[in-house]
C-alpha cells in the first residue's frame, strides 16, 4: 500500500483551507472519524482492535493544492487530515524501518552527470508499455482501502489517473470494485492479485477482472506472511465499520497467520504462478521480485513483466532498497520482458535514476495517497503533475530530450 517515510512531521500553522475538495471539510472530518482506522495496504495485514482515542484524533484543514510544491509537502498535509493511527499505518514499515529509510536514502547516494548545450527540442516524457502510450514512465501502485484517506477512495484515484494519463493498478483489497472503477476510468486499469488458499476463488477473481476490462494482472509474490510491523501494531488497527472489500466477499481463507506462538505462511510456489499465468488471458506482471535468480524464473514461467519491489519496506526489514537491486534484476532479464520498480520514488530525479538503471517505468503508492487525502482526485493528479514537472526539469538539465535518451551515462561514475 503506501510507501516510505520514517520520522513524524509537524504541520505548519496558518495553512489555507482548500476550496475545491470533493466533499466539504466537515463531511470529511465526520467520515474520517467514523472510519477510525486503516486495515492497510496489504490484504495480509493483521487486524487489530482500535482504541476510542485513536478513532477521534483531531483533524486539520486541507491546504490549497498550489501550496503543495513537492511530495514531502503532500505527506505533511496528509498527516493533518488523516486520523493519527491511520496515517501511521500508511507511512510506516517493518521492524526498525531500516529498509523504509534506505528506499529513499539510496537514491540520494546516486549522483547525476549533466550535459550542457544539447539540442533539447520538445521534451518528451512518453513511454510505451504493453502497447499503450503512457504520458510518463509512472504508474499508480496497488494500495488497499483508499477510503480511509478520502471518502471517494479508489474512485478518486481512478479519476486522478485519468486526468494525467496514468495507469492505475487496483488492489484486491480495494473498497471499490473493479466494475465500479471501470465506470469512471479513462486510462488503463490493471488488477493486483493475491493468490488465495482457495485456488478456485483465485481463478474466479481473475475471470472477473478480465470480464471487467482489466488490461493486465499484477500478481504479488513477496507476501506469504506480513512482516513485523511494530509501529503499525502499536497503533491498534481494526477494519472500520462500513468499509468492505468487494473483491473478497465469500473468501474462505486469505490471510496468513502470525502471532506469538505460530507463523503460518500462505502456501504459494512457482508452480502456482505458472498455472495462473497459463490460465489468464491477461499479461501478468510479478510484483515483489528483488533477486536475480527469481527474475530469471519469472521469465521462465512466462511473466509479461517484473515489478522490482520490497512491498514498500513493509515486510522484510534490512533487505536492500529497490534501487540497489534493480540493476541485478535488469541484467538477469536481459531485455526479454519489461522491468518496473517501486519503492522510495519522491522526486523526478529518482525516476531518472531508475530509468538509467534499466527500469521501463516506476510506480508510486504512498505519495498518491497523500495527494488523495489533501484533495481527492485533484490531489492525486497534482502528485503526478509535480513528478512530471520535476522529470522534465531533470531531463533538460541533463541534456536528455526523451525517455529513450536516458541511460547509464546520466549517472556520475562511482567513486
Amino acid at each position: 500500500m503506501p510507501r516510505d517515510g520514517n520520522a513524524a512531521h509537524t504541520v505548519p500553522t496558518g495553512v489555507a483551507p482548500v476550496h475545491h475538495c470533493a466533499m466539504p471539510l466537515i463531511d470529511r472530518r465526520l467520515f474520517c472519524r467514523s472510519t477510525a482506522a486503516l486495515i492497510g495496504t496489504s490484504v495480509l495485514a493483521r487486524r487489530l482492535s482500535a482504541t476510542p482515542e485513536a478513532a477521534t484524533v483531531p483533524l486539520g484543514r486541507a491546504p490549497e493544492l498550489d501550496d503543495i510544491v513537492c511530495l514531502h509537502d503532500a505527506e505533511i498535509a496528509a498527516q493533518a487530515l488523516i486520523p493519527e493511527s491511520s496515517f501511521i499505518y500508511i507511512q510506516s514499515g517493518a521492524g526498525e524501518e531500516v529498509t523504509l529509510r534506505w528506499n529513499q536514502e539510496k537514491f540520494n547516494e546516486i549522483r547525476l552527470q549533466p550535459r550542457v548545450l544539447q539540442d533539447l527540442g520538445d521534451l518528451d516524457t512518453t513511454v510505451s508499455l504493453l502497447g499503450r502510450r503512457l504520458a510518463m514512465p509512472l504508474l499508480f501502485s496497488p494500495t488497499a482501502l483508499n477510503r480511509i484517506a478520502h471518502p471517494e477512495g479508489e474512485l478518486a484515484v481512478a479519476k486522478g489517473a485519468g486526468a494525467t494519463g496514468t495507469t492505475y493498478i487496483l488492489s484486491t483489497g480495494a473498497n471499490t470494485s473493479i466494475e465500479d472503477i471501470k465506470k469512471v476510468a479513462t486510462e488503463p486499469i490493471w488488477f493486483q492479485l493475491y493468490l488465495q488458499v482457495d485456488s478456485q476463488f483465485t481463478f474466479d477473481l481473475v475471470r472477473r477482472a478480465e470480464a471487467a476490462g482489466a488490461e493486465a494482472l499484477c500478481i504479488t509474490v513477496d507476501a506469504p506472511v506480513a512482516g513485523a510491523r511494530n509501529r503499525t501494531e502499536r497503533a491498534h488497527f481494526r477494519l472500520p465499520d462500513g468499509l468492505t472489500e468487494p473483491h473478497l466477499v465469500g473468501v474462505k481463507q486469505r490471510d496468513s497467520v502470525a502471532n506469538l506462538d505460530r507463523v503460518i505462511p500462505v502456501r504459494q510456489t512457482w508452480k502456482d504462478i505458472a498455472e495462473l499465468i497459463s490460465f489468464t488471458k491477461l499479461p501478468a506482471f510479478l510484483k515483489g521480485i528483488t533477486n536475480a535468480a527469481d527474475a530469471a524464473m519469472a521469465v521462465k514461467v512466462g511473466a509479461a513483466g517484473i515489478i522490482v519491489s520490497n512491498h514498500g519496506a513493509r515486510n522484510l526489514d534490512t533487505q536492500p532498497a529497490t534501487i540497489e537491486v534493480l540493476p541485478g534484476v535488469v541484467n538477469a532479464v536481459e531485455g526479454r520482458i519489461p522491468v518496473l520498480m517501486d519503492g522510495g520514488i519522491r522526486r523526478g530525479t529518482d525516476i531518472v535514476k531508475a530509468l538509467a538503471y534499466g527500469a521501463r517505468a516506476v510506480l508510486i503508492g504512498r505519495p498518491y495517497l497523500y495527494g488523495l487525502a489533501a484533495g481527492g482526485a485533484d490531489g492525486v493528479a497534482h502528485i503526478q503533475r509535480i513528478l512530471r514537472k520535476e522529470l522534465r526539469m531533470a531531463m533538460a538539465l541533463l541534456g536528455r530530450p526523451t525517455i529513450a535518451s536516458i541511460d547509464r551515462s546520466v549517472l556520475w561514475p562511482e567513486r
